[in-house]
Protein backbone atom coordinates (compact mmCIF):
# COMPACT_ATOMS: atom_id res chain seq x y z
CA UNK A 1 0.00 0.00 0.00
CA UNK A 2 2.80 2.42 0.87
CA UNK A 3 3.63 3.06 -3.01
CA UNK A 4 -0.26 3.85 -3.36
CA UNK A 5 0.21 6.25 -1.33
CA UNK A 6 3.03 7.99 -1.93
CA UNK A 7 1.70 8.19 -5.52
CA UNK A 8 -1.80 9.72 -4.73
CA UNK A 9 0.14 12.23 -2.17
CA UNK A 10 1.86 13.54 -5.00
CA UNK A 11 -1.74 15.20 -5.99
CA UNK A 12 -2.61 15.98 -2.37
CA UNK A 13 -0.67 19.18 -1.66
CA UNK A 14 -2.44 19.69 1.98
CA UNK A 15 -1.89 15.98 3.08
CA UNK A 16 0.51 16.57 6.01
CA UNK A 17 1.11 13.47 7.70
CA UNK A 18 0.81 9.32 6.36
CA UNK A 19 1.31 6.94 9.61
CA UNK A 20 2.58 3.93 8.57
CA UNK A 21 2.14 0.63 10.44
CA UNK A 22 4.53 -2.47 9.81
CA UNK A 23 3.15 -5.46 8.93
CA UNK A 24 5.98 -7.26 7.05
CA UNK A 25 10.14 -7.00 6.75
CA UNK A 26 10.25 -5.42 2.70
CA UNK A 27 11.69 -1.71 2.82
CA UNK A 28 9.62 1.16 2.29
CA UNK A 29 10.93 4.71 1.02
CA UNK A 30 10.25 6.77 4.52
CA UNK A 31 9.39 10.79 3.66
CA UNK A 32 10.70 12.00 7.12
CA UNK A 33 8.84 15.41 6.84
CA UNK A 34 5.27 13.34 6.15
CA UNK A 35 5.57 9.82 7.38
CA UNK A 36 5.54 8.57 10.95
CA UNK A 37 5.86 4.81 12.10
CA UNK A 38 2.54 3.56 13.96
CA UNK A 39 5.37 2.50 16.86
CA UNK A 40 6.95 5.85 17.08
CA UNK A 41 3.34 7.30 17.97
CA UNK A 42 3.08 9.01 21.49
CA UNK A 43 -0.53 7.89 22.80
CA UNK A 44 0.87 8.99 26.85
CA UNK A 45 -1.94 12.09 26.22
CA UNK A 46 -4.94 10.48 24.27
CA UNK A 47 -6.99 10.44 27.07
CA UNK A 48 -6.37 14.67 28.27
CA UNK A 49 -6.34 15.79 24.70
CA UNK A 50 -9.80 17.70 24.04
CA UNK A 51 -11.71 16.99 21.27
CA UNK A 52 -11.89 19.27 18.24
CA UNK A 53 -15.11 21.19 17.22
CA UNK A 54 -16.61 21.00 13.89
CA UNK A 55 -19.60 22.16 12.19
CA UNK A 56 -22.42 19.57 11.99
CA UNK A 57 -22.54 19.74 7.97
CA UNK A 58 -18.92 19.73 7.97
CA UNK A 59 -17.24 17.01 5.34
CA UNK A 60 -15.86 14.40 7.44
CA UNK A 61 -14.55 12.25 4.34
CA UNK A 62 -15.00 11.79 0.62
CA UNK A 63 -16.40 7.89 -0.27
CA UNK A 64 -16.00 6.66 -3.23
CA UNK A 65 -19.01 4.38 -4.47
CA UNK A 66 -18.64 0.85 -5.48
CA UNK A 67 -18.16 1.98 -9.39
CA UNK A 68 -20.18 -1.30 -10.30
CA UNK A 69 -22.17 0.24 -13.08
CA UNK A 70 -20.26 3.14 -14.13
CA UNK A 71 -17.42 5.65 -12.69
CA UNK A 72 -17.22 5.67 -8.99
CA UNK A 73 -18.89 8.81 -7.12
CA UNK A 74 -16.78 10.94 -4.53
CA UNK A 75 -19.56 11.16 -1.60
CA UNK A 76 -19.46 13.99 0.54
CA UNK A 77 -20.17 12.68 3.73
CA UNK A 78 -20.70 14.46 6.77
CA UNK A 79 -19.60 14.47 10.84
CA UNK A 80 -22.98 14.53 12.25
CA UNK A 81 -24.81 12.42 9.12
CA UNK A 82 -22.02 9.89 9.39
CA UNK A 83 -21.92 9.57 12.83
CA UNK A 84 -25.76 9.63 13.65
CA UNK A 85 -26.43 7.63 11.37
CA UNK A 86 -24.05 4.90 12.48
CA UNK A 87 -25.03 5.33 15.92
CA UNK A 88 -28.67 5.33 15.58
CA UNK A 89 -28.54 1.91 12.68
CA UNK A 90 -26.39 -0.23 15.37
CA UNK A 91 -28.04 0.73 18.46
CA UNK A 92 -31.50 0.74 17.33
CA UNK A 93 -32.21 -1.69 14.63
CA UNK A 94 -29.06 -4.27 14.90
CA UNK A 95 -29.07 -4.65 18.95
CA UNK A 96 -25.55 -3.99 19.36
CA UNK A 97 -24.86 -3.97 22.56
CA UNK A 98 -21.74 -2.67 24.64
CA UNK A 99 -20.26 -5.93 25.79
CA UNK A 100 -20.63 -7.10 22.09
CA UNK A 101 -17.51 -8.05 19.78
CA UNK A 102 -18.33 -6.88 15.91
CA UNK A 103 -16.25 -7.95 13.42
CA UNK A 104 -17.72 -7.35 9.78
CA UNK A 105 -15.38 -8.19 6.86
CA UNK A 106 -15.45 -5.24 4.67
CA UNK A 107 -13.07 -3.05 3.00
CA UNK A 108 -12.09 0.35 4.57
CA UNK A 109 -12.13 1.36 0.69
CA UNK A 110 -16.26 0.84 0.64
CA UNK A 111 -18.32 2.63 3.28
CA UNK A 112 -19.17 -0.14 5.47
CA UNK A 113 -15.75 -0.47 6.66
CA UNK A 114 -15.93 3.13 8.27
CA UNK A 115 -19.62 2.68 9.02
CA UNK A 116 -19.44 -0.44 11.05
CA UNK A 117 -16.23 1.05 12.96
CA UNK A 118 -18.36 4.17 13.67
CA UNK A 119 -21.42 2.41 14.69
CA UNK A 120 -19.37 0.19 16.94
CA UNK A 121 -17.67 3.17 18.67
CA UNK A 122 -20.38 5.21 19.12
CA UNK A 123 -22.19 2.40 21.01
CA UNK A 124 -19.05 1.75 22.48
CA UNK A 125 -18.49 -1.62 21.95
CA UNK A 126 -15.47 -3.72 20.85
CA UNK A 127 -14.42 -3.28 17.37
CA UNK A 128 -12.67 -6.32 15.68
CA UNK A 129 -10.12 -5.53 12.41
CA UNK A 130 -7.93 -7.77 10.33
CA UNK A 131 -6.15 -7.31 6.89
CA UNK A 132 -6.34 -9.79 3.96
CA UNK A 133 -8.79 -12.19 2.51
CA UNK A 134 -11.30 -14.24 3.94
CA UNK A 135 -9.49 -17.55 2.68
CA UNK A 136 -5.93 -16.64 2.46
CA UNK A 137 -3.56 -18.41 3.74
CA UNK A 138 -5.94 -21.24 4.07
CA UNK A 139 -9.72 -21.60 3.71
CA UNK A 140 -10.68 -21.69 7.51
CA UNK A 141 -8.85 -17.77 8.27
CA UNK A 142 -12.06 -15.92 8.71
CA UNK A 143 -13.95 -18.32 11.22
CA UNK A 144 -10.61 -19.04 12.90
CA UNK A 145 -10.25 -14.48 13.50
CA UNK A 146 -14.20 -14.64 14.40
CA UNK A 147 -13.23 -17.78 17.12
CA UNK A 148 -9.85 -16.41 18.05
CA UNK A 149 -11.34 -13.15 19.43
CA UNK A 150 -15.06 -14.32 20.10
CA UNK A 151 -16.77 -12.65 17.85
CA UNK A 152 -20.51 -11.64 18.64
CA UNK A 153 -21.87 -9.89 15.76
CA UNK A 154 -20.28 -11.27 12.61
CA UNK A 155 -21.01 -9.34 9.13
CA UNK A 156 -19.91 -9.90 5.78
CA UNK A 157 -20.48 -9.71 2.15
CA UNK A 158 -23.06 -12.25 0.11
CA UNK A 159 -20.50 -12.30 -2.72
CA UNK A 160 -17.47 -13.84 0.32
CA UNK A 161 -20.32 -16.23 1.65
CA UNK A 162 -20.91 -17.80 -2.18
CA UNK A 163 -16.84 -17.86 -2.38
CA UNK A 164 -16.46 -19.70 1.01
CA UNK A 165 -19.26 -21.93 0.54
CA UNK A 166 -16.14 -23.66 -2.39
CA UNK A 167 -14.29 -24.54 0.43
CA UNK A 168 -17.09 -26.79 1.89
CA UNK A 169 -18.29 -26.48 5.82
CA UNK A 170 -15.54 -27.93 7.88
CA UNK A 171 -13.09 -25.17 7.69
CA UNK A 172 -16.27 -23.74 9.09
CA UNK A 173 -16.89 -26.24 11.58
CA UNK A 174 -13.64 -26.40 12.77
CA UNK A 175 -14.36 -23.69 14.60
CA UNK A 176 -16.10 -22.53 17.87
CA UNK A 177 -18.47 -19.75 16.78
CA UNK A 178 -20.86 -19.98 19.81
CA UNK A 179 -20.25 -16.89 21.50
CA UNK A 180 -22.19 -15.28 17.50
CA UNK A 181 -25.41 -14.39 18.21
CA UNK A 182 -26.08 -11.71 15.09
CA UNK A 183 -24.90 -12.10 11.71
CA UNK A 184 -25.36 -9.20 9.13
CA UNK A 185 -24.68 -8.56 5.59
CA UNK A 186 -24.75 -6.14 3.08
CA UNK A 187 -23.46 -5.33 -0.53
CA UNK A 188 -25.60 -6.96 -3.13
CA UNK A 189 -28.98 -9.79 -3.08
CA UNK A 190 -28.98 -13.36 -1.33
CA UNK A 191 -29.66 -16.53 -3.20
CA UNK A 192 -31.25 -18.63 -1.19
CA UNK A 193 -28.79 -21.60 -1.06
CA UNK A 194 -26.04 -18.85 0.42
CA UNK A 195 -28.44 -17.69 3.02
CA UNK A 196 -29.08 -20.78 4.30
CA UNK A 197 -25.93 -22.47 4.39
CA UNK A 198 -24.45 -18.78 6.07
CA UNK A 199 -27.37 -18.96 9.08
CA UNK A 200 -26.45 -22.96 9.44
CA UNK A 201 -23.21 -23.34 9.32
CA UNK A 202 -21.64 -19.65 10.85
CA UNK A 203 -25.01 -19.35 12.95
CA UNK A 204 -25.69 -22.84 13.79
CA UNK A 205 -29.46 -22.22 12.87
CA UNK A 206 -30.25 -19.94 15.78
CA UNK A 207 -28.89 -16.30 14.75
CA UNK A 208 -30.91 -13.67 13.32
CA UNK A 209 -29.40 -12.47 9.60
CA UNK A 210 -29.18 -8.23 9.54
CA UNK A 211 -29.48 -7.96 5.82
CA UNK A 212 -29.20 -4.47 5.11
CA UNK A 213 -29.22 -2.75 2.06
CA UNK A 214 -28.11 0.68 2.54
CA UNK A 215 -25.75 3.12 -0.01
CA UNK A 216 -22.62 4.98 0.32
CA UNK A 217 -24.84 8.43 0.12
CA UNK A 218 -26.68 7.58 2.57
CA UNK A 219 -23.92 6.75 5.77
CA UNK A 220 -25.44 3.68 6.03
CA UNK A 221 -29.02 1.68 5.33
CA UNK A 222 -32.29 2.08 3.97
CA UNK A 223 -34.12 -1.31 4.81
CA UNK A 224 -33.01 -3.69 7.47
CA UNK A 225 -33.82 -6.96 9.01
CA UNK A 226 -33.90 -6.99 13.11
CA UNK A 227 -34.27 -9.35 16.22
CA UNK A 228 -37.94 -9.05 16.84
CA UNK A 229 -39.59 -9.61 13.88
CA UNK A 230 -40.22 -12.84 11.25
CA UNK A 231 -37.50 -13.21 8.62
CA UNK A 232 -37.48 -15.16 4.97
CA UNK A 233 -34.35 -16.19 3.62
CA UNK A 234 -33.47 -12.64 1.69
CA UNK A 235 -35.33 -10.58 3.07
CA UNK A 236 -35.24 -7.11 5.28
CA UNK A 237 -37.83 -6.67 7.39
CA UNK A 238 -38.14 -2.97 6.76
CA UNK A 239 -37.11 1.05 6.34
CA UNK A 240 -34.87 1.81 9.17
CA UNK A 241 -35.69 4.67 12.11
CA UNK A 242 -35.55 8.39 10.05
CA UNK A 243 -35.80 6.23 6.74
CA UNK A 244 -38.73 7.60 4.31
CA UNK A 245 -38.23 4.42 2.05
CA UNK A 246 -40.66 3.57 -0.44
CA UNK A 247 -41.20 1.34 -3.87
CA UNK A 248 -42.49 3.23 -6.72
CA UNK A 249 -43.57 2.39 -9.91
CA UNK A 250 -42.38 4.51 -13.13
CA UNK A 251 -45.10 7.39 -12.30
CA UNK A 252 -43.48 7.90 -8.52
CA UNK A 253 -46.38 5.74 -7.13
CA UNK A 254 -46.18 3.24 -4.21
CA UNK A 255 -46.47 0.06 -5.80
CA UNK A 256 -48.45 -3.19 -4.13
CA UNK A 257 -47.48 -6.38 -2.65
CA UNK A 258 -45.64 -8.71 -5.37
CA UNK A 259 -44.84 -5.56 -7.39
CA UNK A 260 -41.61 -4.73 -8.62
CA UNK A 261 -40.17 -1.00 -8.32
CA UNK A 262 -37.34 1.70 -7.48
CA UNK A 263 -36.24 2.18 -4.67
CA UNK A 264 -36.77 5.46 -3.30
CA UNK A 265 -36.63 7.88 0.09
CA UNK A 266 -39.41 10.05 -0.10
CA UNK A 267 -37.98 12.37 2.30
CA UNK A 268 -34.32 13.66 3.60
CA UNK A 269 -32.59 11.52 6.32
CA UNK A 270 -29.80 12.47 8.77
CA UNK A 271 -27.07 10.88 7.07
CA UNK A 272 -27.77 11.52 3.39
CA UNK A 273 -24.59 13.12 1.26
CA UNK A 274 -24.44 16.34 0.76
CA UNK A 275 -23.18 15.86 -2.92
CA UNK A 276 -20.76 14.69 -5.27
CA UNK A 277 -16.77 15.60 -4.58
CA UNK A 278 -16.98 18.48 -7.35
CA UNK A 279 -19.84 17.19 -9.69
CA UNK A 280 -22.71 19.14 -8.25
CA UNK A 281 -24.69 18.38 -11.80
CA UNK A 282 -24.20 14.58 -11.30
CA UNK A 283 -25.05 14.11 -8.07
CA UNK A 284 -28.50 15.96 -9.12
CA UNK A 285 -28.96 13.60 -12.55
CA UNK A 286 -28.06 10.34 -10.80
CA UNK A 287 -30.23 11.07 -7.40
CA UNK A 288 -32.68 13.53 -8.26
CA UNK A 289 -33.89 13.83 -11.97
CA UNK A 290 -36.65 10.43 -12.47
CA UNK A 291 -38.90 11.73 -9.69
CA UNK A 292 -40.03 15.14 -8.38
CA UNK A 293 -38.56 15.58 -4.57
CA UNK A 294 -37.63 11.67 -4.34
CA UNK A 295 -34.12 10.31 -3.88
CA UNK A 296 -33.36 7.23 -6.57
CA UNK A 297 -31.33 4.93 -5.39
CA UNK A 298 -31.11 2.72 -8.22
CA UNK A 299 -32.11 -0.26 -7.20
CA UNK A 300 -35.33 -2.44 -7.81
CA UNK A 301 -37.14 -3.99 -4.10
CA UNK A 302 -40.42 -5.11 -3.76
CA UNK A 303 -42.58 -6.02 -0.85
CA UNK A 304 -44.49 -9.37 0.04
CA UNK A 305 -48.36 -9.96 1.28
CA UNK A 306 -46.39 -10.34 5.06
CA UNK A 307 -44.46 -6.61 4.48
CA UNK A 308 -41.27 -8.25 4.01
CA UNK A 309 -39.20 -6.21 1.84
CA UNK A 310 -36.87 -7.82 -1.34
CA UNK A 311 -34.06 -6.00 -3.04
CA UNK A 312 -33.42 -7.54 -6.73
CA UNK A 313 -30.59 -5.73 -7.96
CA UNK A 314 -29.58 -2.62 -9.65
CA UNK A 315 -32.09 -1.56 -11.82
CA UNK A 316 -29.29 -0.24 -14.28
CA UNK A 317 -28.47 -4.09 -14.87
CA UNK A 318 -32.32 -5.01 -15.62
CA UNK A 319 -32.48 -7.64 -18.38
CA UNK A 320 -35.82 -7.23 -20.42
CA UNK A 321 -36.42 -10.27 -22.91
CA UNK A 322 -38.75 -9.55 -25.63
CA UNK A 323 -40.96 -7.06 -23.26
CA UNK A 324 -40.03 -8.84 -19.83
CA UNK A 325 -37.94 -7.85 -17.37
CA UNK A 326 -35.52 -9.63 -14.57
CA UNK A 327 -33.24 -8.81 -12.53
CA UNK A 328 -29.64 -10.15 -12.47
CA UNK A 329 -30.13 -11.46 -8.56
CA UNK A 330 -33.28 -13.93 -10.30
CA UNK A 331 -31.46 -15.37 -13.11
CA UNK A 332 -27.67 -15.73 -10.65
CA UNK A 333 -30.71 -17.18 -8.22
CA UNK A 334 -31.97 -19.90 -10.35
CA UNK A 335 -28.52 -21.12 -11.23
CA UNK A 336 -26.92 -21.01 -8.24
CA UNK A 337 -29.58 -23.58 -6.73
CA UNK A 338 -28.50 -26.05 -9.00
CA UNK A 339 -25.36 -26.51 -6.42
CA UNK A 340 -23.43 -26.80 -9.89
CA UNK A 341 -21.69 -23.56 -9.96
CA UNK A 342 -20.07 -21.62 -6.67
CA UNK A 343 -20.82 -18.04 -7.90
CA UNK A 344 -23.10 -16.86 -11.43
CA UNK A 345 -23.22 -13.29 -13.19
CA UNK A 346 -26.04 -12.55 -15.24
CA UNK A 347 -26.08 -9.67 -17.91
CA UNK A 348 -27.73 -8.02 -20.76
CA UNK A 349 -26.60 -8.79 -24.30
CA UNK A 350 -28.17 -7.52 -27.02
CA UNK A 351 -30.45 -9.27 -29.44
CA UNK A 352 -31.86 -8.33 -33.14
CA UNK A 353 -35.31 -10.14 -32.45
CA UNK A 354 -35.46 -10.04 -28.37
CA UNK A 355 -33.74 -6.18 -27.93
CA UNK A 356 -31.87 -8.07 -25.10
CA UNK A 357 -30.64 -11.88 -24.17
CA UNK A 358 -28.93 -13.28 -21.22
CA UNK A 359 -25.67 -14.07 -20.62
CA UNK A 360 -24.41 -16.17 -17.80
CA UNK A 361 -20.70 -16.19 -16.38
CA UNK A 362 -20.34 -19.00 -13.91
CA UNK A 363 -17.59 -20.60 -11.83
CA UNK A 364 -18.17 -24.05 -11.67
CA UNK A 365 -18.55 -25.71 -8.37
CA UNK A 366 -16.00 -28.28 -6.57
CA UNK A 367 -16.20 -31.74 -9.25
CA UNK A 368 -18.21 -29.98 -11.46
CA UNK A 369 -17.15 -31.54 -15.40
CA UNK A 370 -17.30 -28.34 -17.28
CA UNK A 371 -18.86 -28.71 -20.87
CA UNK A 372 -22.41 -28.99 -22.83
CA UNK A 373 -23.76 -31.03 -20.45
CA UNK A 374 -23.12 -28.32 -17.38
CA UNK A 375 -24.55 -25.57 -19.85
CA UNK A 376 -27.04 -27.47 -20.41
CA UNK A 377 -28.01 -27.79 -16.27
CA UNK A 378 -28.15 -23.98 -15.90
CA UNK A 379 -30.09 -23.54 -18.91
CA UNK A 380 -32.97 -25.56 -17.89
CA UNK A 381 -32.68 -24.16 -14.47
CA UNK A 382 -33.33 -20.53 -15.58
CA UNK A 383 -36.04 -21.48 -18.09
CA UNK A 384 -38.23 -23.51 -15.56
CA UNK A 385 -37.94 -20.69 -13.27
CA UNK A 386 -38.45 -17.94 -15.30
CA UNK A 387 -39.95 -19.37 -18.78
CA UNK A 388 -38.09 -19.57 -21.99
CA UNK A 389 -37.63 -16.36 -23.22
CA UNK A 390 -34.60 -16.20 -20.65
CA UNK A 391 -33.04 -19.22 -21.41
CA UNK A 392 -29.40 -18.10 -21.71
CA UNK A 393 -28.06 -17.23 -25.12
CA UNK A 394 -24.68 -18.35 -24.10
CA UNK A 395 -23.28 -19.65 -20.73
CA UNK A 396 -19.19 -19.19 -19.91
CA UNK A 397 -17.26 -20.58 -17.68
CA UNK A 398 -14.40 -18.67 -15.88
CA UNK A 399 -12.24 -19.39 -12.37
CA UNK A 400 -13.43 -15.96 -11.55
CA UNK A 401 -15.48 -12.93 -11.96
CA UNK A 402 -14.20 -9.43 -11.46
CA UNK A 403 -15.24 -7.72 -8.56
CA UNK A 404 -15.10 -4.32 -6.65
CA UNK A 405 -12.96 -4.27 -3.48
CA UNK A 406 -16.36 -4.14 -2.06
CA UNK A 407 -16.90 -7.66 -3.50
CA UNK A 408 -19.65 -6.94 -5.61
CA UNK A 409 -19.48 -8.20 -9.29
CA UNK A 410 -18.77 -5.80 -11.86
CA UNK A 411 -21.81 -6.79 -14.25
CA UNK A 412 -21.12 -3.86 -16.55
CA UNK A 413 -17.26 -4.58 -17.05
CA UNK A 414 -18.63 -8.77 -17.86
CA UNK A 415 -20.36 -7.25 -20.80
CA UNK A 416 -18.32 -4.81 -21.95
CA UNK A 417 -15.59 -7.89 -22.28
CA UNK A 418 -17.57 -10.49 -23.86
CA UNK A 419 -18.86 -7.70 -26.46
CA UNK A 420 -14.98 -6.77 -27.16
CA UNK A 421 -16.04 -3.16 -25.96
CA UNK A 422 -14.20 -0.73 -23.68
CA UNK A 423 -14.72 -1.67 -19.89
CA UNK A 424 -15.12 1.72 -19.21
CA UNK A 425 -13.59 2.66 -15.43
CA UNK A 426 -11.58 0.05 -13.60
CA UNK A 427 -10.25 1.71 -10.52
CA UNK A 428 -13.14 -0.12 -8.37
CA UNK A 429 -11.42 -3.49 -9.78
CA UNK A 430 -9.80 -5.27 -6.91
CA UNK A 431 -8.82 -8.61 -9.08
CA UNK A 432 -6.98 -7.66 -12.62
CA UNK A 433 -6.88 -11.66 -13.28
CA UNK A 434 -10.52 -12.38 -13.53
CA UNK A 435 -10.53 -9.47 -16.91
CA UNK A 436 -8.28 -12.39 -18.85
CA UNK A 437 -10.30 -14.87 -17.57
CA UNK A 438 -13.15 -13.52 -18.87
CA UNK A 439 -11.71 -12.64 -21.95
CA UNK A 440 -10.55 -15.99 -22.89
CA UNK A 441 -14.18 -17.80 -21.74
CA UNK A 442 -15.36 -15.55 -24.39
CA UNK A 443 -12.98 -15.97 -26.75
CA UNK A 444 -14.23 -19.62 -26.70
Amino acid sequence: MKPVIDSAARDVPTLRHTIVLRTGDSDLAMNPDRDVWWHDLDFSAADSTPMQMVDADQPLMIAYTSGTTGRPKGTVLTHCGFTVKGALDFSVSFDLKVEDRLFWFADFGWVTGPYSMAGTFARGATFIIAEGVPDWPDAGRIWRLAAAHGATFFGIAPTAIRGLMRHGTEHVAAHDLSAIRILASTGEPWTEEAWVWFSEHAGGGRCPIINVCGGTEISGGFIAGNVLTPQRPCSFAGPLPGMATDIVDASGNSVGPGEVGELVLRDVSIGLSRGIWRDPDRFIETYWSMYPDMWRHGDWASRDADGLWYVHGRSDDTIQVAGKRAGPAEIEGLVMATGLVAEAAAVALPDPVKGEAVLVVAIPAAGATVGDALADRLSIAVTDGLGKAFKPARILFVDDLPKTRSLKIMRRVIRALVLDEPPGDLSALSNPDAIDAVKRAAAG
